[in-house]
């Protein structure tokens, strides 16, 4: 069992709105293995309410920082890390000129080893504690980057890409043997641990009907695994989409006609929606990866907030490495504070820095259905958190030092935060 006095920000139960954040100014959070040998939060509170429950346990006391959850990123592509920052003028040119060259690579495992360490590093350095990520189509990558967030601790979603058409030789693959793969890894990794399996169709245009079939029969098969695609991004990959299934409703429909809209189903971005889009996301369970400097980046279009909360539908924050240009939750949430001033049917939605918290934890936690496991600070969670130090630099110092509210002490970290807030991670109780 550890105990650690500060500050704690987390995400209350009790208060009216589930996006509504508390920061208790002199906090403990005391962390211990639960059955399984997983470090949960046993409690949390006000210390001086709490610490007479454990009497003679050793504190660490963190004076001037902030235990914060750690930040759940909902839609990265780890093989991208080195595509970060190349120019193009759409997705499809970047995709044909940076991103399928570099995944081409990662059918070498010693290739992928490396990519894999230096995504989680950066990953941890950055303060994201779970990850729902892209590999390419070669199992290779899918291996690698499970072997190092196991040997992290790490909570980690991930998936072989299925793409066996309109993709270039070196990562295009073959259909049967790509299901096959897919099986094999579900068998292999799925529930190791802190481990999980996506089903990755890279998106319908890259699949034809015999994969994306396979691929709804695995979802059936395995309904505890994760599935993860991308759909309306872009207006030219619409109507490339909408040509290849002319029979489905709308490039959306297409996963369902398919049987790939489910609880644990992720989309990545979700911008040219309908209200038929957006009701069929909702009654199916399928949540949103809201991907803001991706789409900023590309020029693809702004998810629409308005629509999603007035149809009612689940979504988080994402980095979108490499078409988003920052692995920092900060950065991530600056870019959707700015879509939501600009980017609405009703301009000038102020997104408040409460609800953007909550967008890159709880919320994200939410959308991939584990809801009370992470993206909170709650008894029963796993003890991933952070410690921020919000003198970090200078003029956050002199920023934060004069925040009146917890509205105020949080924008001022998303405003002018980055890696340099991040003191600390900590995977699962470990240092």
């Amino acid at each position: 069992m550890k105990a650690y006095r500060s500050s704690i920000l987390r995400f209350a139960p009790d208060r009216p709105s589930r996006q509504a954040a508390v920061l208790e100014e002199d906090g403990l959070l005391v962390v211990a293995p639960n059955a399984a040998g997983v470090q949960v939060v046993k409690a949390v509170g006000q210390y001086r309410e709490l610490i007479g429950q454990f009497p003679g346990i050793t504190v660490e006391h963190l004076p001037g920082r902030i235990i914060a959850t750690g930040f759940v990123d909902l839609h990265i592509h780890y093989p991208q890390t080195d595509v970060i920052g190349s120019p193009a003028s759409g997705l499809l040119p970047w995709l044909e000129n940076y991103t399928f060259p570099e995944e081409k690579r990662f059918s070498a495992p010693e290739y992928s080893a490396q990519a894999a360490t230096f995504f989680i590093a950066e990953l941890l350095r950055n303060g994201v504690t779970t990850a729902l990520t892209f590999a390419t189509s070669h199992p290779e990558s899918v291996n690698a980057v499970f072997h190092e967030a196991q040997a992290n601790g790490m909570r980690m979603i991930t998936g072989k890409c299925l793409q066996d058409r309109h993709s270039p030789d070196g990562v295009r693959d073959e259909t049967e043997q790509s299901l096959i793969d897919t099986e094999a890894l579900i068998q292999q990794w799925h529930g190791t641990g802190r481990l999980g399996y996506a089903i990755t169709p890279r998106f319908a245009p890259s699949c034809t009907d015999a994969q994306l079939r396979g691929a709804g029969e695995l979802a059936a098969k395995y309904p505890d695994v994760w599935i993860q695609s991308h759909v309306a991004e872009n207006k030219d990959e619409i109507i490339w989409a909408r040509q290849l299934f002319p029979s489905s409703r709308s490039y959306l429909a297409t996963y369902a006609d398919f049987g790939l809209m489910r609880d644990r189903a992720i989309y990545a971005h979700c911008i040219h929606f309908d209200d038929n889009d957006r009701a069929l996301m909702r009654e199916t369970g399928a949540a949103a990866a809201v991907s803001p400097t991706s789409n900023l980046f590309l020029g693809s279009g702004f998810f629409d907030y308005e629509g999603a909360d007035r149809v009612g539908y689940r979504y988080g924050l994402a980095s979108d490495v490499g078409g988003g240009t920052s692995f920092s939750p900060f950065h991530t949430m600056l870019a959707a504070y700015y879509v939501g001033r600009e980017g609405q049917t009703k301009p000038g939605l102020s997104l408040s820095p409460q609800t953007l918290w909550w967008q890159h934890t709880a919320g994200a936690a939410s959308a991939l259905r584990l809801d009370g496991v992470i993206g909170n600070l709650q008894p029963g969670c796993e003890a991933d958190f952070l410690v921020l130090n919000p003198q970090a630099t200078p003029l956050l110092a002199r920023k934060t030092a004069r925040a009146g509210s917890l509205d105020e002490l949080l924008f001022a970290m998303i405003v002018l935060g980055d890696d340099r807030l991040i003191e600390k991670a900590v995977i699962s109780g470990r240092n």
